[in-house]
């Protein structure tokens, strides 16, 4: 929803500049329609997970986990650890060790995990495609991911990528002495690249023109959103400190705010950082002009493998890896958990030097070579001084930070204790909620990061009780424009990009979505007090102990709705009902996590926040679809019906392109594309048009871009004349109900095991 270098530095610096290759650009190639008419809309991003591109078929997604569940994970571990201590002479490991190698990688693949729109993760293993493969910070684990090949291949469509990364990560923890919470599984692959913005431009990591954090002039760091990264082709921020300078003051602040992105605190950031430097060395023994291309401009001959060092004569060794471009370990035992990092942190004033690629990095003043050689550890005639990146420094500078080293420096169980959490938090933040882990190994321990949900101490109610709970919400005195509003807002908060939101929960009726400018929350309270009243007055009766949560309300209440709209449109409509869910108490909620959820922008709603943001209304129309894991035709249908619905934030008549609003009709779908109107922006409100009758002149309808586009961009409006033909009338009810149905079940993960 990833990276490459063979080192465990976590935070790190690149060693080429990649750009658009000339090939794309030149004449003869195709190109896409961005290309040549760059502000057309990209539909790209809801074609992503399309059933072609998947050769274990339309049921993989859905059924991985139970293939997965069949697994000897003792066995898996033991075909990993092999592969751990078993050196190969086309890519020899650091100290005969590819532990802190797979560390990296693990880390890596997770690390482009980010809060603001829950893209990156582990889920996917979108390391193995490009772009992410292709990143300077990833140098070099294309190696990483063939020497586990043996291991995919001998378990095939049982064990993704994705959870074989995350189980190499923890073996190579385990392997090396240090305890891990356990290992979730779950993971369902990828199979082509995904569309997502890492940020603006062509160029990677090391350019200039590539840094996306920025300080203002008081001196505070800044970072577009939604991005995580401080420049393009890093997984959070330069290595060498912001814009290559060494300022460990300022390299904290970027720090603060990367690892912030990615929803750590200060302990976990320090853990985090910590503890995978405790890992390996970092890579630079020679200049960067030996490097040769990343895997994506690799010439066919090198099969996929990047980054190779063309200044080796001889069989190559473990210490001719060049990728971040600085050189050293953080420990005296670079395979082994310790301590050390952190007491040498603090033990040394350290000074500034260079890699002999020519990178700022830190050593001990007065340093002394008490580290071994990766490629003979024990020849004692070759060894090395400690090194530090600038990153490394800022932890030390920063007087927050630091309080958190001298603690954990002094008590040592209580790091690893932090470092064990921070990296389960790293490897599974991206899954979701407990539902969706797999395996034999999962902890015990619930977190609230996890948005955690009660178990239900009482009987489900049957297809009867569903019967008299519908027939209460009907009598409610709620509108069906109320009941399906406030359905949507609670179901479509969930994002499939991490799993996170929905209806189950009722986390609609708690902080922080109970005051969302989206939800209308004066509006929103007095719907949830009628709702609230209905489920009260079912559970003080007697069903057989059997009882209803306010979540399962909410959602049959917009289903009791959308069945009443088509009634009055002369049709008869059943929404299907699973019940089930339960409700979180505001103690379960993380206000703070859960803030990043709110959403700028709502098209099926009509809703665009007035304040700047990066995508245009179109593009979020997009976004919003693709994290809501839409198609094309799902989204079309799902909005044009909505808005002949008036379920607008505000009440805006916005997009209401029918004569009976409230009704379930496709008249929104059928006048978009009516040649009878001409639209012209509106001259008093941004982003508004005007639609008027071309004969009489009169004034029709009111619209944004959001609501046009399907009339304007040559794809949807293919899509809208599918559902607004004259004989589309049984389609389009049935597939709205249908992507309705998906959208208020998407966070009912109990349903799939």
């Amino acid at each position: 929803m990833a990276k490459n270098r063979k080192v465990v530095a976590f935070i790190l610096c690149g060693t080429i500049l990649g750009s658009v290759s000339p090939h794309a650009l030149a004449d003869g190639i195709e190109k896409s329609n961005q290309f040549y008419w760059p502000t057309s809309l990209d539909l790209g991003p809801l074609r992503f997970h399309n059933v072609e591109s998947d050769p274990y078929g339309a049921d993989y997604q859905r059924e991985y986990h139970k293939k997965f569940s069949t697994l000897n994970l003792a066995e898996v571990r033991a075909d990993i650890l092999k592969v751990i201590t078993t050196s190969q002479d086309w890519w020899p490991a650091d100290y005969g060790n590819y532990g802190p190698f797979f560390i990296r990688m693990a880390w890596h693949n997770a690390g482009t995990y980010r809060t603001l729109d829950g893209r990156g993760g582990e889920e996917g293993a979108q390391q193995r495609f490009a772009e992410l493969n292709s990143w300077p910070d990833n140098a070099s684990l294309d190696k990483a991911r063939r020497l586990l090949w043996p291991v995919k291949q001998k378990y095939g469509e049982k064990l993704s990528w994705g959870d074989l990364i995350v189980l190499t990560g923890d073996v190579a923890l385990t392997s090396m002495g240090f305890k891990t919470l356990g290992f979730v599984g779950g993971r369902p692959d990828d199979w082509q690249s995904e569309l997502v913005y890492w940020g603006p431009g062509t160029t990677f990591f090391p350019s200039k023109s590539a840094i996306q954090g920025k300080f203002d002039a008081h001196g505070e760091a800044h970072l577009e959103k939604p991005l995580g990264a401080t420049n393009k082709g890093l997984i959070y921020v330069n290595p060498e400190g912001p814009g290559g300078v060494p300022d460990p003051a300022a390299a904290a602040k970027m720090i603060r705010l990367a690892f912030g992105r990615m929803a750590m605190d200060d302990e976990e950031t320090v853990a985090l950082i910590a503890g995978g430097h405790t890992f390996g060395k970092a890579h630079g023994a020679a200049p960067s002009s030996c490097v040769g291309a990343a895997p994506e401009a690799a010439p066919v001959e090198q099969q996929g493998l990047g980054w190779k060092n063309n200044c080796v004569k001889g069989p190559l060794k473990a210490t001719d890896a060049i990728t971040s471009g600085l050189e050293g370990a953080w420990s005296s035992d670079p395979i082994h958990f310790t301590s050390q990092y952190l007491v040498n942190l603090l033990a040394y004033d350290w000074v500034q030097t260079k890699s002999p690629a020519g990178a700022t990095q830190w050593v001990p003043k007065n340093a002394a070579n008490i580290v071994p050689d990766a490629s003979e550890p024990t020849n004692r005639a070759k060894m090395h001084p400690l090194m530090m990146f600038t990153t490394d420094i800022a932890l030390k500078t920063d007087p927050a930070y630091r309080a958190i080293i001298e603690r954990w420096a002094k008590n040592p169980n209580e790091f690893a204790d932090a470092f064990a959490r921070a990296w389960f938090k790293l490897v599974v933040r991206d899954m979701g909620p407990q539902s969706r882990y797999f395996g034999s190994e999962m902890p015990s321990q619930t977190f609230l990061w996890q948005d955690p949900l009660p178990k239900a101490e009482y009987a489900q109610i049957n297809q009867a009780d569903i019967a008299i709970l519908k027939s209460a919400i009907a009598a409610s005195g709620l509108s069906n424009r109320e009941m399906i509003k406030t359905a949507w807002a609670a179901a479509a908060s969930h994002r499939t990009t991490d799993h996170r939101g929905g209806a189950n929960g009722a986390r609609i009726a708690l902080e922080p979505q109970d005051s969302w400018a989206v939800n209308d929350p004066e509006e929103l309270k007095g719907v949830l007090a009628k709702l609230k009243a209905v489920k009260d007055h079912f559970n003080a009766g007697q069903h057989g102990g059997r009882q209803v949560s306010l979540a399962d309300v909410i959602v049959l209440a917009g289903n009791v709705g959308l069945e009443a709209a088509a009634h009055q449109a002369g049709v008869t409509i059943h929404v299907p009902f699973a019940p089930g869910r339960v409700d979180a108490t505001q103690a379960q909620t993380d206000v703070a996590s859960f803030a990043v959820l709110e959403p700028t922008a709502d098209a099926f709603r009509n809703y665009y926040r007035s304040v700047p943001d990066e995508k245009s209304p179109t593009e979020a129309l997009v976004d919003r679809a693709s994290t809501l894991d839409l198609t094309i035709p799902e989204m079309t249908v799902l909005l044009g019906g909505m808005r002949s619905l008036d379920v607008n934030a505000g009440h805006s008549p916005n997009g209401v392109l029918t004569n009976r609003p409230g009704q379930l009709t496709n008249d929104f779908l059928v006048n978009v594309l009516s040649m009878d109107t001409r639209w012209e922006k509106a001259a008093d409100q941004q982003g508004v048009y005007q639609g008027f009758d071309r004969k009489t002149g009169a004034k029709r309808w009111t619209a944004t871009d959001v609501d046009l586009v399907f009339g304007a961009n040559s794809e949807l409006r293919a899509t809208a004349e599918a559902y607004a033909s004259a004989d589309s009338q049984q389609k389009f009810y049935g597939d709205f109900v249908k992507a309705w149905t998906k959208v208020m079940t998407l966070d009912r993960f109990d349903l799939q095991r």
